[in-house]
Order: structure tokens, then C-alpha cells, then sequence
């Protein structure tokens, strides 16, 4: 098998976009010799001194403990951790709605005991110390969990979000695509992404957004 190419993914658990993207690049992965190296990003972080509607605001108000305790994951077991870790993570936040009330059950919806418990099953699942969700209402690792995110905006600017992608000293947000290709699909649409982003003086490539994300 030839040498697999390194490709450094920024992510915000909380993100549905992040997370179609990231399952896009496992596919990408299936067929194309990269391997995905995969880091913290925060929206908390990226928009407390942006002028933000009010109802993101207060979404982001919770975002903060799902990147502490991937942090304290790979401070524990180190960094090969944290893609297990954020599959375990997304599954229960964006395929199951983990964080969101079930019908009936707006009223006195707890969505600070959601997220922990959204936490802890997801620890459990990738083998991992489940009294690490402690760390999701600690600042001990806001810092390094700022480190990292700073290197990945740094890449790419101030006004994207998460995702971030570097590979081969190009760096670009996105893409943003739903749903998520497959198949060699998914590897053609690495080769066009490469391509675009890696034009010196190409900055950007947009369109509405005419549908929500597609998990299946």
C-alpha cells in the first residue's frame, strides 16, 4: 500500500456540517491514501466576541463541555483517541438528537444533564475512562482546547467555521455537503476540493444552502 498522506481535520462536535464532512472524509479515506488526523476546534471560542443571534447564543452556552473532555481524552490516551471519541460523540448528538427533547418533553428538558449523559455514553463506547465527563464542567483544559483551535483558524482565517482542512500545506473551511458522498463519489470530490483550494489565489467557492443535513 503506498504512504498515506496526513490530513489534519479541525472539528467542533457540536456542528452538524463538521460532522457530515467528517464522515465524507472516512469515505474519502476507503479510497483515496489519506489518513485523517483529527483536532479540536471550538464554536464557543470562535463567537464569544461576535455579534451572534441570540437562540446560537444560547446553544453555545453548552458547547464548551463536549471539546473539554476530548480534550482531557487525548491528554489521557493521547491524540489517536479523538476520532473514535467524535464518532462516538456525533452518533448521539446528530444521528440519535441526544441533545434535543423528545416530542412531549420541552418542558423542563435539562440540557445540561443531556449533554453529560450524551458524554458519558459516548466515553463508554470508544473504551475510555467515563469519569472523564467531568471535565465537561471544568476550565482545566480551556486552554489547550484554545491552542488547538487557534491553530486551525489560524490556517484559514476569522470568518469560517468547522470545519478546517489542511493537507500538503493547503488549508480551506468546508466542504459543506449534504448528504455526505460515498464511494469513489466522495473520492472525486477530494480530487475537485484539492484542486480548487490548492490554486494560488482561489479563495472561495458558494451557494445557498437549500437543504438541511442528510445523516443517513
Amino acid at each position: 500500500m503506498s504512504e498515506r498522506t496526513p490530513v489534519d481535520f479541525w472539528f467542533d462536535p457540536f456542528c452538524p456540517w463538521a460532522w457530515m464532512t467528517s464522515r465524507w472524509l472516512l469515505e474519502v479515506q476507503a479510497v483515496r491514501p489519506v489518513e485523517p488526523r483529527w483536532h479540536i476546534m471550538s464554536l464557543a471560542v470562535l463567537n464569544e466576541d461576535k455579534d451572534i443571534p441570540a437562540e446560537y447564543r444560547e446553544m453555545l452556552k453548552n458547547a464548551m463541555g463536549p471539546v473539554r473532555v476530548l480534550q482531557a481524552a487525548a491528554e489521557k490516551y493521547g491524540e489517536q483517541v479523538l476520532g473514535d471519541l467524535y464518532t462516538e460523540m456525533g452518533v448521539r448528538i446528530h444521528i440519535r438528537q441526544g441533545l434535543k427533547p423528545r416530542d412531549g418533553e420541552e418542558e423542563g428538558f435539562d440540557a445540561a444533564a443531556a449533554i453529560r449523559g450524551v458524554l458519558a455514553g459516548a466515553l463508554e463506547a470508544a473504551g475510555l475512562d467515563p469519569a472523564l465527563v467531568a471535565a465537561a464542567d471544568s476550565t482545566e483544559f480551556d486552554e489547550a482546547v484554545r491552542r488547538s483551535h487557534h491553530e486551525g483558524i489560524g490556517l484559514v482565517g476569522q470568518e469560517v467555521g468547522t470545519p478546517v482542512i489542511a493537507v500538503d500545506g493547503v488549508a480551506f473551511f468546508g466542504p459543506v455537503v449534504s448528504p455526505a458522498p460515498k464511494g469513489e463519489a466522495a473520492g472525486k470530490l477530494w480530487d475537485g476540493v484539492l484542486l480548487v483550494a490548492g490554486t494560488d489565489g482561489f479563495f472561495e467557492l458558494k451557494r445557498s444552502r437549500t437543504r438541511d443535513p442528510i445523516f443517513d
